[in-house]
This record gives C-alpha cells, sequence and structure tokens, in this order.
C-alpha cells in the first residue's frame, strides 16, 4: 500500500506544477480499491500543496530572467496578472485547487511576494477541501 501512498503523492505533486496531471483519477481508484479516505486526503493534500509550492518559488525567483527570451510570461501579461492578484487579494489562494488559473494562481503568489506560511495555509486548505469532497462523491455515489 505504501506504492499506492507514493504514486498518490508524486501524482497530486505534477498535478499542482504547471505539467497536466490529474490526481483526482488516482485519488478515486485507490478510494475504490479500500484505501484509507483520510490518510489518502492528506498524502494527496501534501503533495498538491508541495507542487503548488514550487510554482510559488518559480514565481519568486524566475521573475529575475523576465527579460530574456526564453521566459514564457510576456510583461502585459504579468502586469494584467498582478493587477487582479493585487484587487482580490491572497484570498484567491483557496481557489488554487481550479484546474483552469489555480497554477497561475500560485506563480503569481510568488511574485507578489505572498508569505510562504499564508500561501501553504490558504492553498493547504483549498486543495484538501477538494480532496474531500472527492472522497464524499465517492462515498455517496455507491459505485
Amino acid at each position: 500500500m505504501i506504492g499506492s501512498y507514493l504514486l498518490l503523492f508524486a501524482s497530486a505533486f505534477l498535478a499542482a506544477t504547471i505539467l497536466p496531471f490529474y490526481s483526482e483519477v488516482i485519488l478515486f481508484a485507490l478510494l475504490r480499491a479500500g484505501g484509507e479516505p483520510v490518510s489518502l486526503v492528506v498524502v494527496a493534500t501534501l503533495g498538491n500543496t508541495l507542487g503548488a509550492a514550487v510554482n510559488w518559488v518559480m514565481g519568486r525567483y524566475l521573475l529575475h530572467f523576465q527579460d530574456r527570451r526564453w521566459f514564457y510570461f510576456k510583461p502585459d501579461q504579468l502586469h494584467r496578472a498582478q493587477d487582479w492578484f493585487g484587487r482580490y487579494g491572497y484570498w484567491t489562494l483557496l481557489l488554487a485547487w481550479l484546474p483552469i488559473g489555480g497554477d497561475a494562481l500560485t506563480f503569481i503568489a510568488g511574485i507578489m511576494k505572498v508569505r510562504l506560511t499564508v500561501f501553504l495555509l490558504l492553498v493547504g486548505a483549498g486543495k484538501a477541501a477538494r480532496y474531500i469532497i472527492i472522497v464524499y462523491l465517492n462515498a455517496w455515489s455507491g459505485i
């Protein structure tokens, strides 16, 4: 079973980075196989939150390379994202679990120098809530 937890952690970690990956499928499969829901939620949340922290670090430190041609974001994209984050604030990090825009939020939080403790608490809470909902949907479906 330890291999299953490592697989879940790795998939959750990768899903939180800019790589296209979905940890919910693995969580759902492990729940179906009789995995313990609380442990699975904890492992998935830790992996997903640490993956998001990689985005925070990239936002915090890779901005120094924004003048390079290979840098992914254009200056106007960065300014728009910073304005949006400045307008709505760090509470938006509760939405970092969203499949579209969630990874960008964690990257922008690094650029905006959100304190790491605040970042981890808000991102972790949002991601935990998503995994808890998946556990309840699994139990509710009764398949």
